[in-house]
């Protein structure tokens, strides 16, 4: 079993202006390979801290078995920053973000803040970091791994060998749209948001999932609204044009959302690559995720056309069992993987770490979001799962990537 995240490319255009020249494969890469690198660490809420702590350990590891250094430094944000500053996401912490190499983030968000005006609602700090770090495209993998194809609601004949990627668009669509709001109309509250999309928008995040598509199985699944939205109309018809244009390798096919939706769980299959607009990714990559038995598994990269990115598992923050040692660290210690690979050119050391996921799994330790009745497997808590991911690192033997 291979955990296998896909290549990534970046469009260089900021919202609502046109395009410009894309970065191209060989400059995938934040930072040019060094010794030393300053990562943000956003432990957030609920197990945050927990699986930050494990993933720590396990980095701590990596950096003395390969001679390099990670300057960790810790910032607020979500729940954590509210309480403390009022604020979920301080501008100290953009700052912070803003000046290190790589940014890795594990989760926000809990019932305690869930009554809170929107503004000094954790997940708004998650929104403002997307926007103000100019993060436009967010890429979650879900690939059934075989070690845990049980794990899987859906019956083995379906899932076996699924791999598909969600390409996400991250800082436009509804989320992001103007004018907004509650106003009282006829005595009553209406409550508003707009759906819109600029041409350079869907183009940059089109050239984004053209690549990706075109270093997996070579098709693209475009996925929209437009036989009711006019925005979705615009999405087809870009999306059309830049596939066209300039990856004509890639197979694009186009897919109403409602349908996309019943087709990831009645044939996933049949998708290799999935491009869509915001709220439609957030649905759709959580529906994706779990055709793997657990969000526990899966990391996920957010990036932007210059900058360090922000490398996340993609569950939330669980807050039910925080504290409790039972939280899954491995979506944090994969999505270092990725920071290590796509932020800080160290590909070997992205290599090891899944590795060294992989051969816990092989050996048989599950934590609780993974175990299954019957399966044989012991069943471990969060600070054992990750030392031992932390003891594979320190033994198994490092894999040469050539350029």
């Amino acid at each position: 079993m291979k955990l296998y995240i896909a290549a990534l490319l970046v469009a260089s255009a900021s919202a609502f202006a046109p395009s410009s020249t894309m970065r191209g494969p060989s400059a995938l890469d934040a930072v040019s390979k060094k010794d030393s690198y300053d990562v943000t660490l956003l432990p957030g809420d609920g197990i945050g801290p927990e699986i930050t702590e494990a993933t720590t350990k396990v980095l701590g590891a990596l950096c003395k078995r390969c001679g390099f250094e990670l300057n960790l430094k810790e910032a607020l944000i979500g729940g954590a920053a509210i309480d403390e500053k009022n604020d979920p996401f301080p501008d100290e912490t953009l700052q912070q973000c803003l000046g290190s190499d790589s940014v890795l983030l594990a989760c926000i968000g809990g019932y305690k803040w869930d009554t809170n005006p929107r503004e000094l609602r954790p997940e708004s700090g998650l929104l403002k970091m997307r926007k103000e770090m100019g993060l436009f495209a967010n890429l979650r993998p879900a690939k059934v791994i075989d070690q845990l194809i049980d794990a899987s609601t859906l019956k083995r004949e379906v899932i076996e060998g699924v791999d598909v990627m969600v390409v996400r668009e991250l800082t436009g669509d509804v989320y992001f749209g103007t004018p907004k709001g509650i106003d009282v109309v006829d005595g009553q509250r209406v409550g508003y948001n707009n759906m819109i999309y600029s041409e350079s928008e869907i183009e940059r995040i089109a050239r984004v999932a053209g690549d990706v598509a075109s270093k997996r199985g070579g098709k693209l699944c475009s996925v929209d609204k437009a036989n009711v939205l006019d925005v979705s109309q615009l999405w087809r018809d870009v999306v059309t044009e830049v596939i066209t244009k300039d990856f004509s390798d890639v197979d694009l096919s186009h897919m109403y959302v409602d349908n996309c939706a019943m087709q990831l769980i009645r044939w996933p299959k049949q998708f290799d690559t999935i491009v869509c607009g915001n709220i439609f990714g957030d649905i759709l990559s959580d529906e994706a995720s779990m055709l793997v038995g657990s969000l526990g598994m899966l990391p996920s990269a957010s990036i932007g056309e210059s900058g360090p990115g922000v490398f996340e598992p993609c569950h939330g923050s669980a807050p039910d069992i925080a504290g409790e040692n039972k939280a899954n660290p491995l979506a944090m210690i994969l999505s270092a993987a990725m920071m290590l690979k796509y932020d800080l050119a160290r590909p070997e050391e992205a290599q090891l770490l899944e590795d060294a996921v992989e051969a816990c799994l092989d050996q048989g330790i599950r934590t609780a979001d993974i175990k299954q009745d019957g399966d044989g497997c012991e069943l471990v808590g969060c600070v054992e799962m990750g030392e031992a991911v932390a003891k594979h690192v320190e033994t198994l033997e490092m894999k040469t990537i050539s350029a």
